[in-house]
């Protein structure tokens, strides 16, 4: 893929009336961006649309490419976990990430090899997240890594610097019921990544769950 690609942005194929279901099949039809060419299909957010927790994540991996659903690889799995032992039942939460189309180089063995979307992609993608959470609308927002940050708050924004408390909505970015707040922690997949510190980054995870919980209670 190179970078003089048109990335003309997706808002022409978010529907005028959306619901959830709608926004799934009209996803399929999105030009937004590249990234559908290499594509199994669009990933839309999956959970009740009256959750009050919405979790916003990269983009779908390999196994959510082919499953057409969120979170339902490996990372997945670490993330359910971490909800059940943050005391978060899956019926409050809403999952999505910010880019709907997987981005992927080479191949290891069967699976295809993950690559981090652009900021370019996550701009030409954000017709969609908006349409996601004026429907779902949310109270709180845990933003699940660096790339889910910067959609929201820009460039600049490190987990590191601010995981686990409590963020203000970002101004500029309006919808019309903001959720009431945004707590931002690693993403799921990082905890695989931990290797020997495994236990150590997903109990930090845990954490920062839990402070979410605690903003919902």
């Amino acid at each position: 893929m190179t970078d003089d690609v048109e990335r003309p942005g997706a808002q022409e194929w978010v529907p005028d009336r959306p619901t959830l279901p709608r926004l799934r099949a009209a996803l399929q039809e999105c030009r937004g961006c590249e990234l559908y060419r290499d594509a199994t299909q669009g990933v839309m957010g999956e959970g009740d649309p009256g959750a009050e927790l919405a979790l916003l994540g990269e983009q779908p991996g390999d196994r959510e490419d082919q499953a057409g659903e969120p979170f339902v690889g490996p990372a997945g799995r670490v993330l359910d976990d971490a909800l059940a032992d943050a005391g978060i039942a899956p019926e409050r939460v809403y999952t999505s990430n910010v880019v709907k189309h997987f981005r992927w180089s080479g191949m290891r063995g069967k699976r295809r090899i993950h690559q981090s979307p652009k900021q370019a992609h996550v701009a030409a993608c954000r017709p969609w997240l908006d349409a996601e959470l004026r429907l779902v609308r949310p109270t709180g927002v845990v933003l699940l890594g660096g790339t889910a940050g910067k959609a929201l708050y820009g460039p600049s924004f490190k987990v590191g610097a601010c995981r686990g408390r409590r963020l203000d909505w970002p101004e500029d970015r309006p919808v019309e019921v903001p959720p009431q707040w945004v707590l931002a922690t690693t993403h799921p997949s990082a905890v695989l990544r931990a290797r020997g510190e495994r236990q150590e980054a997903y109990d930090a995870l845990v954490a920062d769950l839990r402070v979410a919980a605690g903003l919902l209670a």
